[in-house]
């Protein structure tokens, strides 16, 4: 059985994620940005462990990689954790998996929670000092990132996924997608060996899209890497 992380695990698509994990055996360790999102003794008994921290704020993102740290190094991390309309949409969809990401131990599978909103993303990072940046710029950078990494560490695989729109409280009521189909290829990626691409994968329900070009290009993934590594002080080895 795996040891995996799912960030922003308290509800929505994290905690179906964690959830149909834990179901399957494995043992999973669960982030909430604090402890109000826990409500009682059977929503801690089935996780190998929770992380607290807000990862709207830098100092907590690294708090939360410290807590992550004591359980070990991860087979898998699931980056979920996400915010739609927010000030913190920067920090929270794009810093905080860079920063855990770089300060935690290489695990053997990354998953990175993206949005075919990232298609019309910008690749103007002159945007992420500024703050200025929106939903679908931070979900192509972090696609970039996802897919940057496929091809950085060997023998880690990293991919990046679109879950669709779904009916949680950030898809809201009327999204059209399936809300079960939302987390089975998060879940379908952190534990099956038969995935083709292995690595470098952009998934939409278990198949394989087309994202946007720029997610693929070296010299932007370099660029944002630079950017992301001035931003935060942080070094991705």
């Amino acid at each position: 059985m795996a040891r995996i992380l799912v960030t922003g695990a308290s509800s929505g698509l994290g905690r179906d994620t964690a959830e149909a994990l834990a179901d399957d055996g494995h043992d999973v360790v669960l982030h909430v940005r604090n402890r109000a999102r826990l409500t009682g003794e059977e929503s801690t008994a089935r996780w190998e462990g929770v992380v607290i921290g807000d990862l709207a704020k830098p100092d907590e993102i690294r708090a939360v990689a410290r807590q992550a740290a004591a359980f070990g190094r991860f087979d898998t991390v699931i980056h979920n954790a996400g915010v739609l309309r927010s000030p913190d949409v920067t920090t929270v969809n794009i810093v905080a998996p860079y920063v855990l990401t770089a300060l935690m131990e290489k695990p053997d599978r990354l998953i990175h929670l993206s949005s075919s909103m990232h298609r019309t993303g910008s690749t103007d990072l002159q945007k992420l000092a500024a703050g200025t940046a929106g939903y679908d710029d931070t979900k192509l950078w972090v696609t970039t990132l996802a897919l940057a990494l496929a091809s950085r560490w060997e023998g880690v695989t990293s991919h990046a996924v679109d879950p669709g729109w779904v009916p949680t409280r950030m898809g809201g009521p009327g999204a059209s997608d399936d809300l079960a189909a939302g987390h089975q290829t998060q879940v379908w990626l952190a534990t099956h060996e038969d995935v083709v691409p292995r690595t470098g994968g952009y998934w939409y329900h278990r198949q394989v899209q087309t994202p946007h070009l720029a997610s693929r290009d070296e010299d932007f993934q370099a660029q944002l890497i630079r950017a992301l590594e001035s931003h935060t002080g942080v070094t991705l080895d």
